[in-house]
Parts: structure tokens; sequence; C-alpha cells
């Protein structure tokens, strides 16, 4: 993997990390726990999803490395 493609996505992480954080402290101030806890397990299935759609991507990265060879 590239350096390019390596900080990408150390940026991805971070900012779904950030994007968890903020979440959770909506869910402290919000009265209605009931409905931030579902946001926070959207956000959660949202990032699970893209972290699986991004390894399909590198895969199909590598494939087509590997037949330019």
């Amino acid at each position: 993997m590239s350096a390019e493609r390596i900080t990408a996505a150390l940026a991805r992480i971070e900012a779904a990390a950030a994007r968890i954080e903020a979440a959770r402290e909506a869910e402290a101030e919000s009265k209605a726990a009931g409905a931030s806890a579902r946001v926070i397990e959207l956000v959660n299935v949202h990032e699970k999803l893209r972290e699986q759609v991004a390894d399909s991507l590198r895969e199909l990265d590598d494939l087509l490395a590997k037949l330019e060879d």
C-alpha cells in the first residue's frame, strides 16, 4: 500500500473517530437518549459499511495491479 493510500486511510479513520465522539457528546446532551442511541448505532453501521467498501476497493486495486504486471 502506498504512503498516499495509508495517509488517506488514516484520515478516514480519524474522521470516523471524530464523528463517533461527536455523536457521543450529542447523546450526553440530548434529552431523548433513545433517539441518540439510534443515531450512534447508525453511525457505527455506516462506518462498518464504509470500511467494507474500502476493503473491497483495495482488493480491486490489487487485482488490477496484478493484471497490469
